[in-house]
């Protein structure tokens, strides 16, 4: 039973992809429209603002889904069905699956200050490095979940992602902390191969002249280093969003959402996520948790885990292992 299937809601994905744009505009064209290193202030300012709007907007879509889930006939035919239990179902599976992609984007927030650093990238350009980045991630995390709705249904697909999960799940918990080298990435070796890459910025461009020939800046070499780290990191965020909800509208939404506001939070944990040592335990855990969801929990609860459940289950598990990581000093050498 598909609540919001996108043949009914095609202008949902419609309006809310015109939004995104705009707010995009304005952040690039009006915001940011001259390179400056953002502050801390700044990126607390613009992170409350992102996770306000998640807020207003998953308030927003409990009314939404009451109201159109009253009207659907093809549903009201449904025996037993409740257009209020599914509703409050919908918006806490959407803000469920924004805390998962939250959590796990501070893994992408790692990858990028090594990147940044090892490229030399001066701060006042990071920002526009990552709202293309940014942009880039968009389109492939709709890609993906255009085809993750697709292969959820069929039962197969769904146990195996869930063992996907788990499997990545037990192998962030027992895997050694390894140094992330870029100069050692494929990606990059390939690049230069085929690109010729100046070992100088121009400001902001990512491309320069150099006694004629035209070259990559290191600006787009962080650029392309940063797409292909985010589109590693949704081989497992997207399965592990489906494991909370089969609705695309929901994947969509809340993913899109948590992505727009990486940026912000990339500024503001940047110069203290090395602290939080214990996080990768707590999405490790949620991994294995939502993999578990998918493969067996679901099936002993009828179909549906309660999703009340699995948001105050992650919520611990990643709150508590922030909170172990500042309570916990860290081991000196």
């Amino acid at each position: 039973m598909m609540l919001f299937p996108f043949a009914e809601y095609w202008w949902f994905y419609a309006s809310f992809i015109v939004f995104v744009l705009i707010v995009l505009a304005l952040d690039l064209g009006v915001f940011h429209k001259t390179a400056h290193e953002v502050k801390f202030r700044e990126a607390l300012t613009w992170s409350v603002i992102w996770v306000a709007m998640a807020v207003v907007f998953g308030l927003a879509f409990h009314e939404f889904a009451i109201y159109r889930l009253q009207h659907c006939e093809r549903l009201l035919a449904i025996p037993g069905f409740n257009p209020l239990e599914e509703a409050q179902r919908s918006t806490l599976q959407f803000f469920t699956g924004y805390i998962v992609e939250k959590a796990l984007s501070v893994d992408n927030i790692f990858v990028f200050v090594v990147i940044f650093t090892y490229f030399n990238i001066p701060s006042k350009y990071q920002h526009r490095v990552l709202f293309y980045g940014i942009i880039g991630a968009l389109i492939f995390r709709c890609i993906f979940i255009a085809m993750g709705s697709i292969l959820i249904q069929y039962h197969w697909v769904v146990i195996l992602f869930g063992v996907f999960l788990i499997l990545t799940g037990i192998k962030v918990l027992l895997a050694p902390e390894k140094p992330v080298e870029p100069d050692k990435n494929p990606v990059l070796k390939l690049l230069k191969k085929f690109l010729p890459i100046s070992p100088h910025l121009d400001g902001q461009k990512f491309f320069t002249h150099h006694n004629g020939v035209r070259m990559a800046t290191p600006l787009l070499v962080a650029l392309i280093l940063v797409e292909i780290s985010d589109i590693v990191f949704a081989v497992d965020s997207v399965p592990a969003i489906f494991a909370i909800t089969k609705e695309p509208l929901i994947v969509f939404t809340s993913n899109i959402f948590a992505i727009l506001g990486l940026r912000a939070m990339f500024f503001l944990l940047a110069g203290i996520v090395h602290k939080f040592r214990f996080l990768k335990y707590g999405l490790g855990l949620v991994l294995v948790f939502v993999g578990l969801k998918m493969v067996w929990l679901n099936h002993v609860f009828g179909g549906h885990f309660p999703i009340g459940w699995s948001l105050a289950i992650i919520s611990t598990l990643i709150g508590g292992s922030i909170l172990v990581s500042f309570l916990v000093p860290e081991k000196k050498h």
